[in-house]
Order: structure tokens, then C-alpha cells, then sequence
């Protein structure tokens, strides 16, 4: 692969950015930057490396995966056999990504592993070869790829080898052809919803997985339900029968052929829905209170009663509102328990079981946490500020978006941090398998490190990144491709050692309080009527805050009601460790600190003389950045000879273009991207008996190809420029 990473300097930076004329921070959170990055200067993320990376944090993966056996659960936590805690920090891989070629899965394998991932989640495998595994040459979806699945395989034992486990994905984003035997395939998209109550479809799934997880790999010589390095199976993504309910899905009103992911359900599929919750009726209900139903809403006595669409959600009694409700609820809860039941006992899946994600959290997710709770694993997904898509009525095709642009430092009580928090379980791993601040957000650079740091005080278990790629890694042209892909984003991709050095290694401490709340069965259902005004939590009296004070889990689902919460009016949210501040008292001015023994960092509007931290003070001039220092060695940071700098700001691609408003793209552009090198002055201090410091900036492939810079030694300690075209620096000390 073509790469370009210059290392140019300082006097030549400030030419090429204009660095005596950076923004005002305010200015720079309007939007109203004179210009674009177009003059920055080209940084490529390099999946063929020359050299060792500086940057390197393998050490911290436990290599091959499942050498000490299969990980479990261990007091509500993924743990070793041993009973030592294991965390995941993963990323997906999506489609074409998940079976790249043969000669590159080695190289990608090994890059995962150099910047801390020890977990791949395979995702969107049940797609048509060649960007899944279902084989293209057949009238039906039921047979498996032999070429596809050589491909597969040969990449799981490579990432096994490096001590990265599989996360395998089952129902995704299959869509059906007519030798499935599937009625209205071709009005079902990916049949979201459908998936849980019609027979045929309940039989296709059960189908896929027997032939995937029963096959055997013959690099590892397991079978995918008994390999001890594939960590959890996954039941569905992002698929749920009560939120098609709540989000209008069932009615019965699509028309439309290959209708995409968010569509109604066919008009025979709601008829059978409908005739399945009146024979739950008959079984839950007397037939003298069906009868009064009818009467009141003027329905003949052998008539079917109807199911409620959300206009009438309001009106509705509480008594025929909580009936419906628990009809899909109880439907979730038998496909959770059947599906799990099945890979047991009939195909021997050993690996830890998730049925869904909580996501979409502008809505309760408890009723469907009621459901996947059941399983070992609770799970959820949130992004910052999801692109929001504008489509073609008639096509249904995507026409272009919209995002938000605004940083998350400034909107704490909003944040993914926040937004996460309300789905744990008390008693239950917790895991988040989609994240991401998706491209092109001007402020990405806040994220890993933020949800790294308060995953780890929220104590969770695993973070996936969404996602590597879309296509194989390795045939990738230097450009963000899409909204989720990480591979050739040079700021996020550079900031994952980082992040798994302090979610990993557990650099930041667990909160030492936990706030546990419980729910009736009627408030799990009752929520769904909740205005949104009560996102994310959908808890009336529940201060979003204590998520970035405390940790916070549901103990129940099946009651009793949690009383009243305390309040909390601190004007600063600091975490009961005291390790973690996020400041947000006014726009343009948001900034979290992070101060561990072995982690130190600073994201947001830094500017200058704000942050000073136990080793570490930073003067920032660039206006919005995320800068972080870490231990590359099992030391604090004052005892530490190598420590990893890393130090992003905002990335583009060459061409692209915003619009006015700086809220969509005019112009995607392509290769090469291209970073905001960030302008600070870092000084380092405590840093016992050091005597020489030295500073080198790192490339693409995480190299220092460039003379190491001197430190010089002030009355305030060490004191290092920032001023190189690169996201990620080595310091090395002198003793």
C-alpha cells in the first residue's frame, strides 16, 4: 500500500496551518474556522508496517486466546478460569471486512494486536458472498460459502495466535430469495421484528447457526461452538419486537420490494401477529374482559381485537396498554430462552450468549432488557450524534445527511458515557458492542479516550469500536470511507493503545459507590409511554449525573420500585475515585481530566492554564483537542522510561467539504487524509531521577522515523513541544 506521512518542522508547520492565527475556542465550536484542512498536512494510517511500532501495547493480550480456557463469568464479570478478570477492548468487523484475503489476515491480525485489541465481534456475516458467507449461486440463503468460510477461518486462527478473540454475529442482515420458502421475502428487508414470532423464519435461523457454529475450522482444529477463542455468540443485532411496536413497525404497511433495515412489516406478517396476541389473549385474559374490550371499541363479539398502534398508546387503559405490552415482551423473553436452549443443548455452543443490544436511546430500553437480561451477557450500542440519513420516498435509497457537530465534552448529561450507563445490570457482564463518534464530527478526537476512561470507572467489561472496516483492511485506499470506518482514520486508529492502556490495564479504578435502582414489571412496561423528555434513563427523579460520579446497574426488573434518588448539585462532576473531572460549566469550554498513576490526559478545550495534573500540565493552542499520556511499561508514569504521547485534533479527507453550517458534506474527498496537528506545550513533572528526556514523533505505522527532540528541564519540570504533523509521540526518559 502507497503511503505519505511527513514529518516536517516546526517552522514549516506553522506556514502550512497557520498556527500564530488558531480560532478563538468559541469561534471553533460555531463552526466558523476560516477554512477547512485542506492545507494540513497528509497523515495515512499504514497497515504494512516497515518497523516495530513505538506504540505497541500487545503486551497487554494474553496470546494465543483461550490458552488458560474458556473465559466465563465470575461475580457479574468476565473473568479467566483462574478467576482473574479479563476485559474486552474490540472493534468490529463488518461484511467484506470479516474475511479478508488470506495473504493479509496475518498483517491485520497483527496490527489489532499492537494497538491493544483483543477481541474481533463479526458482524453482518449472514450477507451473500463475497461480502459474507452465504453462498451467491443458489435460489435460497441456506447453504455456506466453502470459499468464504476458508477465508474466515484462516482469519480467526491468526487473530487467535495473537491472543484476540471472536465475537460471532448471527442474525444481522440476512434478506431471503424465494427457495427459502419465506412468504413476502422480497417485502421483508432484514426482517426486523419478523425474526421473532414466524415459524419458517424462526426455523432459518435456527438452520444458520447449526451450520456455523457445528462447523469445524481446520486451523484450529475446533468447532465454533466449542472454540475456546470465539467469546460470545449474538443472537440478533439491534432487532426487537416491542421497539418495532413503539416505533409504529407493525402494522402492516409496506409495499415497497428490498425496503432496507427500518421498515413496516408486510401485511400478512401483522395479520399473523395479530391472530398470535389474540390466542395469547384467550390464555391470559377472561373471555368476559375480552368481550368488554370489544364493546368499548365497538368491535363484534368474534371479532379480533386489534392491536394498538403509538397515536393511541395515551389513550389507551392501563389495563389493555399493559396487556399488549406484555404480549411482545413475553414473545422476546420464549425467543431468548428457545434460541439459547437450542445452541446448548442441540448445537454445544460453550461461548457466552447475548441475545440483543439496548440501543436507540431517545426510548426505554427496559422492556427489552427484560428479555436479554435472561442471557450471559447484557449488551447495548450508542453513537454520538448518528448521522441522521435523508431518503428518496420512492426508492428508499439515501440521498445524503445530516449531523449534529457539536463536541460531547460540552453535553455531559447527554453523553455516550451517560446514554451506556442505563443498561448495566447488577450481577451481569456488561458489554458495548457498537461506539463510535461517527465520521466526519469535528470533535471525534474526544471519544475513545473518554468512553475508555469511563467504562473502566463504570467498571464494564467490554468495549467494541464500530467499526474496522466495511471491505478487507488491506485493499483500502488511504480516506475514511464511510460514517463507522476506523482502518484509515488516522486519529482514532492512534488513539486506541492509549485507550486500551487505560480501560485494559485498568489504569482508571472502578467507582467506589454503586447506585442500584429496580423496576416493577409495570414501570418496565409503563415506560414506553414516557416522553422523551426522560432520555436516556426514562426514570423520573433519576439524576443523569451520577453516571459520571458513580457507577449505576439495574438490580430488577421484577421489582420492587426504587425510591427517591439523592440529588447531587456539585458544579463539577468529579468521580468518587477522584481520578476523573468533566467540566462543562459554559459552551466552548468543555474539558474531562483524567489522572491515574499510569494514564494522564486532557480532552476538550484545553486552551491555556486550565489542566495540571499530578505528572502532567498541558498549554494547548490548538482550541479542541485530546491529548494523553501513558506508560508503556508495567510502571507509574514517574518511574517510567517509555511513555506513549498521543495528541489529536481534528482529521479530513483531501477535498472534503463542508457546508455552511458545518452540519453535512458537500464534498466526501479522498485520499490522503489529512490532520489538524495539534500545537501544545506539555510539561512533564515527579518523574523521579530522570536526567534526560527526549521526544520523537511517530508515523502511520506507529515508527519514530524522525531525530528525537530533547526535553529541557524548567522550574516546572520537563517541558516538551507539540508541534510535529503526527498524532502520537514517544517520550523516552534518561535515569
Amino acid at each position: 500500500m502507497k503511503t505519505t506521512c511527513t514529518l516536517v518542522t516546526a517552522a514549516l508547520l506553522s506556514c502550512v496551518i497557520g498556527r500564530a492565527a488558531a480560532p478563538a475556542a468559541a469561534d471553533y465550536h460555531a463552526g466558523k474556522t476560516a477554512a477547512d484542512l485542506a492545507g494540513a498536512p497528509p497523515f495515512v494510517v499504514e497497515w504494512n508496517p516497515r518497523d516495530a511500532a513505538a506504540d505497541d501495547v500487545s503486551f497487554l493480550l494474553d496470546a494465543p486466546a483461550g490458552k488458560a480456557g474458556r473465559v466465563g463469568v465470575k461475580d457479574g464479570h468476565l473473568a479467566y478460569p483462574d478467576g482473574r478478570r479479563f476485559r474486552i477492548w474490540g472493534i468490529n468487523a463488518t461484511a467484506a471486512a470479516t474475511v479478508p484475503a488470506k495473504e493479509n489476515a496475518a498483517r491485520i491480525a497483527g496490527q489489532l494486536a499492537r494497538r491493544g485489541i483483543n477481541c474481533v465481534r463479526f458482524h453482518f456475516l449472514d450477507r451473500v458472498a463475497p461480502a459474507g458467507l452465504i453462498a451467491a449461486n443458489r435460489d435460497d440463503t441456506r447453504e455456506l460459502d466453502a470459499a468464504q468460510l476458508d477465508r474466515l477461518d484462516w482469519f480467526i486462527a491468526e487473530l487467535k495466535r495473537r491472543g484476540i478473540y471472536a465475537d460471532l454475529n448471527l442474525n444481522v442482515g440476512r434478506s431471503y430469495k424465494p427457495g427459502d420458502g419465506v412468504k413476502d421475502h422480497e417485502l421483508l428487508g432484514f426482517a426486523k421484528a419478523v425474526t421473532f414470532f414466524d415459524p419458517r423464519l424462526l426455523e432459518l435461523q435456527r438452520d444458520y447457526a447449526r451450520r456455523l457454529l457445528a462447523h469445524r475450522n481446520a486451523y484450529t482444529g475446533s468447532t465454533y461452538a466449542r472454540e475456546p477463542a470465539v467469546i460470545v455468540v449474538e443472537f440478533l443485532n439491534e432487532n426487537s419486537l416491542v421497539e418495532a411496536w413503539m416505533d409504529g413497525r407493525l402494522r402492516g404497511k409496506n409495499t415497497r420490494r428490498n425496503p432496507g433495515t427500518w421498515s413496516d412489516i408486510p401485511a400478512s406478517y401483522a395479520a399473523d401477529l395479530t391472530e398470535q396476541f389474540n390466542a395469547w389473549l384467550r390464555t391470559h385474559f377472561s373471555a368476559g374482559t375480552l368481550q368488554q374490550w370489544r364493546a368499548r371499541e365497538q368491535l363484534a363479539a368474534d371479532a379480533p381485537i386489534p392491536r394498538l398502534t403509538p397515536d393511541q398508546f395515551a389513550k389507551a387503559s392501563a389495563e389493555r396498554f399493559h396487556a399488549e405490552a406484555e404480549f411482545y415482551l413475553d414473545v422476546e423473553r420464549r425467543f431468548y430462552q428457545a434460541m439459547a436452549e437450542f445452541l446448548r443443548k442441540d448445537v454445544g455452543v460453550e461461548a457466552l450468549l447475548i441475545g440483543n443490544s439496548d440501543h436507540g436511546h431517545s426510548r426505554t430500553g427496559y422492556p427489552q432488557l427484560a428479555g436479554t437480561s435472561l442471557l450471559d451477557v447484557v449488551d447495548s450500542h450508542v453513537y454520538w450524534q448518528h448521522p441522521s440519513y435523508q431518503t428518496d420516498p420512492a426508492t428508499g435509497r439515501q440521498t445524503g445527511f445530516t449531523i449534529g457537530n457539536t463536541p460531547m465534552v460540552d453535553g455531559p448529561l447527554n453523553s455516550t458515557v451517560v446514554q451506556l450507563s442505563r443498561s448495566a445490570f447488577a450481577g451481569k457482564p456488561f458489554t458495548v458492542s457498537e461506539v463510535n463518534h461517527p465520521y466526519p464530527n469535528e470533535y471525534a478526537c474526544e471519544g475513545i479516550p473518554i468512553l475508555a476512561a469511563y467504562a473502566a470507572l463504570q467498571d464494564w467489561d467490554g468495549i467494541f469500536w464500530y467499526s474496522l472496516a466495511h471491505q478487507d483492511v488491506a485493499t483500502l485506499e488511504p480516506k475514511v470511507a464511510g460514517h463507522f470506518d476506523l482502518a484509515m482514520d488516522p486519529v482514532k486508529m492512534n488513539q486506541l493503545p492509549a485507550g486500551a492502556l487505560l480501560f485494559l490495564r485498568g489504569d482508571v479504578r472502578p467507582a467506589v459507590r454503586t447506585v442500584v435502582r429496580s423496576y416493577t414489571r409495570e414501570q418496565v412496561r409503563e415506560s414506553i409511554r414516557l416522553p422523551t423528555s426522560e432520555r436516556p434513563y426514562f426514570t423520573r427523579g433519576f439524576p443523569a449525573r451520577l453516571a459520571l460520579v458513580h457507577g449505576s446497574r439495574i438490580g430488577s426488573l421484577e421489582g420492587p420500585a426504587t425510591g427517591a434518588f439523592e440529588r447531587d448539585d456539585r458544579p463539577r462532576l468529579q468521580s468518587d475515585t477522584g481520578e476523573l473531572i468533566w467540566q462543562a460549566d459554559e459552551p466552548a469550554h468543555g474539558l474531562v481530566t483524567v489522572d491515574t498513576k499510569a494514564s494522564q490526559a486532557a480532552i476538550g478545550f484545553i486552551g491555556r492554564g486550565r489542566v495540571h495534573l499530578t505528572n502532567l500540565a498541558v498549554d494547548a493552542e490548538t482550541p479542541f483537542c485530546a491529548v494523553t499520556l501513558s506508560s508503556l511499561e508495567d510502571r507509574p508514569i514517574a518511574q517510567a522510561d517509555r511513555l506513549l504521547v498521543t495528541a489529536t485534533a481534528r482529521m479530513a479527507n483531501a477535498g472534503q467539504q463542508w457546508n455552511g453550517k458545518r452540519t453535512t458534506l458537500e464534498q466526501r474527498g479522498g485520499a490522503p487524509t489529512r490532520i489538524e496537528p495539534v500545537v501544545a506545550t506539555l510539561r512533564l513533572r515527579g518523574l523521579a531521577g530522570a536526567r534526560e528526556m527526549f521526544i520523537s514523533p511517530l508515523d502511520g505505522a506507529g515508527a519514530a522515523r524522525a531525530s528525537a527532540t530533547p526535553a529541557t528541564r524548567g522550574a516546572d519540570g520537563w517541558v516538551l513541544p507539540l508541534n510535529a504533523p503526527t498524532t502520537s509521540y514517544l517520550v523516552t526518559v534518561r535515569r
